[in-house]
């Protein structure tokens, strides 16, 4: 073993030059809402792995849940045999999702399910287009970085797959007039239909959204939007894809985001939270879609790993015993609305939404411009490391707070969380407008 700290390490052995800063924490155990620095020093995670331990770090039935499965076996291709713990999670699935969505295509992670979603796409309806949203984020694969209108995550990624529109988000704050949260669900719903009249040639087999956009921001939909898209896409035979990847699992105070809307998908892609930490996607999909793949067309080594899978049954069971997205649902009303008065007083906040556990503050440098306050953002963040607390940053300006902790979070924790972010913009802004006065100088 290299006597060399983990730092120094990363810096000569790990590929980290696509993200600005590893924040120098280095975790040697994590459980709940909990990680612990190897230099003895405990954080509260307001970030979840990029929303993912939403039961929480090591939650102990989902450990020991993936320990029997280990002592069982690791792999055996979960398409080339009859494996248990496969044919049960699919089940459950099944039996918890919405509507008639009933058949699982299983993977690693959400880039690759969203390629499945397409693939069942094309498949299905013989057509080639898809429709996407502006701010939206759906991988980094070539076809999830065509699908994705976040432009901060497109850079030098181009050219992309050809027979994708974007649609613009219907993002209230930056909406391009004042407008009621119905005009906006109906103006924006209007555009999908505006978008696939005028940019494409016709041929469009699906419109894909998440029901809650996370990279682009936290942007938390009219609820009447995707009711009225759904209707324009029913009258042109196109299919619906809910990204769920970053919203399933209770996050947003439902098990499945989309169920908020009432509105029935096609085609469902889950990842992130399915299995408290192990990776594993699922796509779920009516069964004449999910059948429409033929032999030779589509497979993954490692999709539906046994371990995996037993971890997500174990994780659903822990879901609906202990009533988290329930709990997600009231914990983040509550905090949504202690960081609105916490934040009243601070000029750079333009926004504090979200929906649930979900949560976004937009931070501006002027709110009748809102031109985006990239800098106090990453300052509000390292403010926050340096007194216990993780949030994450996102948006296409790299202007918006993310807090999106394990549902078990305590609530002693996640006031700590609040009042923590409140004060490290209330910080980094004074900072700023001191800098701002002294280069007028």
């Amino acid at each position: 073993m290299s006597d060399r700290t983990v730092e120094e390490r990363y810096r000569e052995f790990v590929a980290t030059s696509f993200v600005e800063r590893v924040e120098p924490v280095v975790p040697v155990w994590a459980r709940g809402a909990r990680v612990r620095g190897e230099d003895g020093r405990e954080y509260v995670d307001a970030f979840s792995g990029i929303s993912v331990v939403n039961a929480g770090h090591a939650h102990p039935r989902v450990v020991e849940a993936a320990r029997r499965q280990m002592e069982a076996y690791l792999h055996v291709q979960s398409y080339t045999y009859h494996v248990p713990v496969v044919a049960e999670l699919a089940e459950r699935l099944a039996q918890v999702t919405p509507g008639r969505l009933r058949k699982t295509f299983f993977g690693n992670g959400g880039a690759e399910g969203i390629e499945t979603a397409l693939r069942m796409a094309k498949a299905y309806t013989g057509r080639h287009e898809f429709v996407s949203l502006t701010h939206s984020f759906h991988g980094r694969s070539l076809a999830t970085l065509s699908l994705t209108g976040n432009s901060l995550r497109r850079r030098r990624g181009g050219p992309f797959m050809p027979g994708v529109a974007f649609a613009p988000a219907p993002y209230a704050y930056r909406w391009p007039h004042p407008a009621t949260p119905e005009e906006v669900a109906r103006e924006a719903a209007a555009a999908v239909e505006e978008t696939i009249r005028t940019q494409t040639s016709d041929d469009v087999a699906a419109f894909i959204a998440e029901p809650v956009m996370g990279e682009g921001g936290i942007i938390v939909p009219p609820t009447a939007y995707l009711r009225y898209v759904r209707e324009i896409l029913d009258r042109r035979g196109i299919l619906f894809i809910a990204d769920e990847v970053q919203t399933g699992f209770g996050r947003t105070g439902r098990l499945f985001a989309v169920e908020h809307s009432g509105v029935e998908p096609d085609i469902l892609v889950m990842a992130k939270g399915i299995a408290d930490g192990l990776p594993l996607s699922a796509v779920i999909a009516r069964p004449e879609i999910a059948d429409a793949l033929k032999p030779g067309e589509h497979l993954s080594t490692f999709g539906g790993n046994p371990v995996s899978c037993a971890a997500a049954l174990a994780n659903l069971e822990v879901m609906e015993e202990e009533g988290l997205p329930a709990r997600a649902a009231a914990l983040g009303e509550r905090a949504i609305g202690r960081l609105r008065d916490a934040l009243a007083g601070c000029e750079t906040v333009g926004e504090v939404r979200g929906l649930g556990l979900m949560i976004g503050v937009e931070l501006v440098e002027d709110r009748e411009t809102k031109a985006p306050a990239r800098a106090i953002a990453r300052a509000v963040r390292e403010r926050s490391r340096e007194r216990g607390v993780l949030i994450g940053v996102g948006g296409m300006g790299g202007n918006v707070l993310r807090i999106q902790p394990p549902l078990v979070i305590e609530e002693a924790d996640l006031e700590r969380v609040v009042a923590t972010v409140a004060e490290a913009v209330a910080e980094a802004e004074s900072q700023a407008r001191a800098h701002s006065a002294a280069g007028a100088r």
